[in-house]
Order: C-alpha cells, then structure tokens, then sequence
C-alpha cells in the first residue's frame, strides 16, 4: 500500500510539472526524464484515476475540466507533504538541494555573486542554478523556486518580499559637466545630452523637488541600451547624463569618476524584491537565501554607505 501511495504522489508531481511547464517536453527537460518517460507517468495516473486529466494533440496540451479541478486539489496535498517534511528534518538536518532562481543581470553580477558565494561556504550541501536576465521570468512554467525583481511591486499573483532599497541617481563625468555645465532643474535637461535605458519603453523621467512636487520630462537621447553598466561607462566617457540605479554606479561615484546633480530632486526609488508563487511552498534553503540578502544588504546597502552624503 505504502509503495502504491508513494508511486502515485510521484505521478502527481510529474503530472504538476506538467501543467506548469506548458506541456510534456518541457516538463521533461525540467525534470531531468526522457519525454516517453514522463508520458508513460501521466498516462498511468490517468488510468488509475479513470478520467482524462490533460487533453493532447500533436500541437497542444491543455486541461480538462476535472483536470482542473483535479490540479487545484493537489497542488495543496504536494505542498503539505513538503511543508510536513521539512517540519520534521529541518531541525536535525543540514540545508541541502538546489535552488532554482533568476536575477536580474547587473544586480546579480554586482552584488549576487559575492553574496551566493558566501552563502554556499556557509551551507556547503545547497547547489545554485541561477538565470541572469533582465526579462520578467514566469516563475511557475519554467520550474523556478523564485526571482530576484528590482521594481515598483504591482498587484501580482506572487508572493514578495523586499530585500533592500534601490536608489537611482542621475550624475555625469566632470568632462561632461565642464563642457556643458550642470543641469539644475528637469526642464533644463531638455539641453542636455541623456544616456536612456530602455527595459522599461518609457522616455518619461520623473522628478520630485524637496516639498514633494512631482515633475516629468520627455527625454531625447544620445544613447540608449538595455544594460546599466554599458550606460554608466558610456557617462564616464564623458557621452551625457544617466539616471542609473546607484549600485551600478557607485564605485564610479565614489572614485569621482561621476558626478551627482540636482541635488534638489530626486528619482523614484525602487526595491529590490525576492519573489515566489503564491501557491507554492517555499524550500527552507530559499528561505535561508532569502533572509541572508536581507541581512547583508538590508535599509542602507552597502553602496550607498560608499557614496558620499548618502
């Protein structure tokens, strides 16, 4: 009976991996199975259960409706036999496993990298598989534990939670400055030379001045890119004005390389956040991630203690 219970729950996951990855061949990639071998374990829940869970064509894969119905049921059942079981271990047991996640790629490179490998001597038996990339990942069809998101937090069918502030700061090279002079107002940027990065399609720059007035500005730029280390090397050259989140850019501040101004207005600040399913229980070892960036970069990060006046 035990080994019958056991076979089926393995059937469950695979038929979970299934609905969430969009499809067999994914789900099998996913998991590490030959196609056939993840077929032949849908097919058989199927059977023991008599019903159709996941209708297939050549071309597509979609569910029933008591698939459906079926999915909603266990996705609970799986998570309270994964919860009831790091209930039980967690206390006698080492954080073991991988962690499965995505980050953003300047952040990650920056500031990710020193972190994970702390973490990794400190629990010697977690393995990292990490996707640095700037597009918004799906965390549950691509079988991710969480993500790393540096945002403003909309509604959103994921759970979050903030691990540290994001500034962003507009600053240019004393070259640029001298030649061109520095901008004291957002209208007066309209003379200037911009660097623009483009991820989010918007050539709105918003300001607030020191009594909360809000102010925009339409920019034109001289250089735009989707990457903030190209951009800040870009202004260090002397090419324009970046607003650029300050963990990019830090090093080149503090160096004098850059130059902040207006200092009477500042840009939206932003968050970075640790991001997971809703619906998902959450591993002990992504947990312990968790809190471990939050303790290491926490209200006032690191970069932004080595800026001056920060």
């Amino acid at each position: 009976m035990r080994t019958i219970i056991l076979g089926q729950l393995e059937d469950i996951q695979v038929f979970i991996r299934v609905v969430d990855a969009g499809g067999i061949s994914r789900a099998a990639d996913q998991l590490g199975m030959a196609k056939s071998a993840v077929s032949r374990r849908l097919a058989e829940l199927e059977k023991r259960l008599g019903v159709r869970l996941i209708n297939r064509t050549t071309r597509s894969a979609s569910l029933s409706e008591i698939g459906q119905a079926y999915y909603d049921r266990v996705i609970k059942v799986v998570d309270d036999v994964a919860e009831l079981n790091a209930l039980a271990s967690d206390a006698h047991c080492a954080l073991a496993g991988t962690i499965n996640l995505a980050a953003p790629l300047s952040f990650g490179l920056h500031h990710l990298s020193t972190a994970i490998d702390t973490f990794l001597k400190q629990h010697a038996q977690v393995g990292i598989n990490i996707d640095f990339s700037d597009r918004r990942v799906d965390l549950v069809e691509e079988g991710l534990d969480l993500a790393f998101r540096i945002a403003e937090l909309k509604d959103s069918s994921l759970m979050a939670r903030k691990i540290s502030p994001i500034r962003l700061v507009l600053c240019a090279s004393p070259d640029y400055l001298q030649a061109h002079g520095a901008p004291l107002t957002p209208n007066e940027l309209k003379n200037h030379q911009l660097l623009h990065y483009n991820v989010s399609h918007s050539p709105i720059w918003k300001f607030s001045d020191k009594r909360g007035k809000q102010h925009a500005i339409k920019t034109s730029a001289k250089i735009i890119a989707n990457n903030g280390d190209f951009l800040v090397d870009m202004a260090v050259a002397g090419h324009g004005i970046i607003a650029t989140p300050t963990f990019i850019a830090w090093q080149a501040i503090a160096a004098g390389q850059l130059v902040p101004v207006m200092p009477d207005y500042t840009l939206p600040q932003l968050n970075a956040y640790a991001m997971y399913p809703q619906t998902r229980y959450l591993s002990q070892r992504a947990r312990a991630l968790i809190d471990f960036l939050v303790e290491r970069f926490g209200d006032t990060p690191y970069w932004d203690r080595h800026i001056a006046g920060s």
